[in-house]
């Protein structure tokens, strides 16, 4: 088969053939349909965060067909169509056992992130029991972006606790942000989004936000409470993760409020303690998702609520270029590669 492989951080990937991989007892081969990309690969890239040994193929948004199946397999067959959770966990610990299985302490690897191969390839081998089945209905490339963007904005939205009538300000509409978007829509919040570029801004409105803040034009924190009447949002979920951000949100806030904090970067936050515990704030991490964050966004994929944010595709062994005009901020959306 052929691949993008990553031989060294910091390099392009090199398209070219390696061995196809062969399934063991409780495994399946997909045939990779449609790969995402995403800022967890441009990470993946330079080494930053998880650091892969190397060689090694990313790629951790897959949906494809099932063309092979393991001696043991038993719930799958050939010719369906999945896509893939992403960790493969123990089952035994506290967090696997209580629905926090992306906190599993015994965790072992992560598919196209560490430890195993991912998409970025004609054929990737997966544990039967991390597959999802797609929802019928749903294109190979929205049902792709569920196994990240999908997944992780629903688990975020589940976090944050979000009522109806409450009021939400998403920060960054990009993937996950315009997964997370819609979702909080659907739950019946008041969304502000905050974006860096008219382009962007109106991708945000596309995708149902009522309201759009941009940091190069109006003081986020000044510009929230002068729409909600000098109270400030009930919830922040910050997708960006710069201390500029965090701080926005913080300020952003009403009395009580809670700020998800989803994407990270080297930064660190300096905060007064004294605003969070007077002001009863909560601070939120939130990390990608459970399996049934990701059952829940292809089902959603597969809805009339759903509208889907893949704005461009590229052949895989297009992936550097791909991975490019990501990283140049050039994109709404999603991208994706196919086969």
């Amino acid at each position: 088969m052929k691949a993008s492989i990553l031989y060294e951080f910091n390099q392009p990937l090199l398209w070219q053939e390696t061995d196809r991989p062969t399934p063991g007892p409780t495994e399946v081969l997909i045939q990779v349909m449609a790969c995402g990309i995403d800022g967890t690969d441009l990470k993946l890239l330079s080494g930053f965060g998880y650091a892969p040994d190397l060689p090694f193929i990313m790629g951790h948004e897959i949906a494809g067909v099932i063309a092979e199946v393991g001696d043991h397999v038993i719930d799958f067959k050939l010719g369906e169509w999945v896509i893939a959770y992403n960790f493969t966990t123990c089952g035994e610990c506290l967090p696997c056992l209580t629905a926090h299985e992306q906190l599993c302490v015994n965790m072992g690897s992560i598919l196209g992130v560490k430890g195993k191969n991912g998409g970025y390839a004609e054929y990737v081998v997966v544990p039967e029991r991390q597959l999802v089945r797609i929802s019928p209905g749903v294109t190979w490339t929205d049902a792709a972006i569920c196994c990240d963007a999908g997944l992780t904005a629903f688990h975020a939205v589940d976090r944050s606790r979000l009522k109806v009538g409450e009021t939400v300000l998403i920060i960054g509409i990009g993937g996950v942000g315009s997964v997370a978007v819609q979702v909080a829509k659907a739950a019946g919040a008041c969304v502000f989004a905050v974006e860096v570029s008219a382009e962007k801004e109106a991708w945000a409105r596309e995708m149902g936000a009522d309201e759009t803040l941009n940091p190069s034009r109006v003081d986020i924190p000044a510009t929230v409470r002068e729409l909600t009447n000098g109270f400030g949002v009930d919830c922040v979920i910050d997708i960006v993760g710069q201390s500029a951000t965090i701080g926005d949100g913080i300020n952003a806030l009403r009395h009580g409020g809670r700020l998800l904090l989803v994407g990270y970067t080297p930064d660190y936050y300096a905060l007064e303690g004294k605003y969070l515990a007077q002001n009863e704030l909560e601070l939120i991490g939130t990390r990608a998702g459970r399996k049934q964050d990701l059952i829940n966004a292809v089902s959603f994929m597969a809805s009339d609520k759903a509208k889907s944010i893949v704005t461009q595709t590229f052949p895989m062994k297009e992936a550097n270029e791909a991975l490019a005009a990501l990283r140049y901020g050039e994109v709404c959306g999603r991208i994706v590669l196919l086969t």
